[in-house]
C-alpha cells in the first residue's frame, strides 16, 4: 500500500454548536441520516464528522463546494470504529487520484472534534 494523500482538520464545537442553532437546516444539507443517527444529533459528534469531511476535502486535493458534503459519509462498523464511504463525484475524485481507501480517526472534547484521514492505494506507483 502506498500513501496516496492525507488531512487533518480541527473544529471549534462551541461555534459548531452555534452555527446549527442559527441553521438548523443545515444538518440535513451537511450529513446523510445514518451520521444524523450515529450522532444521536449531539453537537460534539457532528462537528467530529464534519472534521473528518474537511480532513477528507484535503485528502482528496479539493475545497469545500467541489462536491457535495453528502457525497463523504462517515460511517461505522459493529464495534464502533468510523470509517469513510464516498458517494458520487467524491467517489470519481478518489478514483481518478488511485485512492483505494481512506483511512478515518475522529476524536472530540466538549469544546474541540479532530479527524484525520489518510488515502492510500494497492498501487505502488500511484503513492505520493
Amino acid at each position: 500500500m502506498a500513501t496516496t494523500g492525507v488531512g487533518i482538520d480541527l473544529v471549534d464545537v462551541d461555534r459548531f454548536r452555534l452555527a446549527l442553532e442559527r441553521h438548523p437546516r443545515i444538518v440535513e444539507r451537511l450529513f446523510t441520516d445514518g451520521e444524523r443517527r450515529d450522532a444521536h444529533s449531539q453537537p460534539e459528534r457532528l462537528a467530529a464528522r464534519f472534521a473528518a469531511k474537511e480532513a477528507v476535502l484535503k485528502t482528496l486535493r479539493i475545497g469545500a463546494g467541489v462536491t457535495s458534503w453528502r457525497s463523504i459519509e462517515v460511517t461505522l462498523n459493529d464495534a464502533g470504529a468510523p470509517s469513510v464511504v464516498l458517494h458520487e463525484h467524491a467517489s470519481e475524485i478518489a478514483e481518478a487520484l488511485g485512492i483505494d481507501a481512506l483511512h478515518l480517526s475522529m476524536t472530540h472534547t466538549d469544546h474541540l472534534a479532530a479527524a484525520f484521514v489518510v488515502g492510500s492505494s494497492r498501487d505502488e506507483l500511484r503513492g505520493g
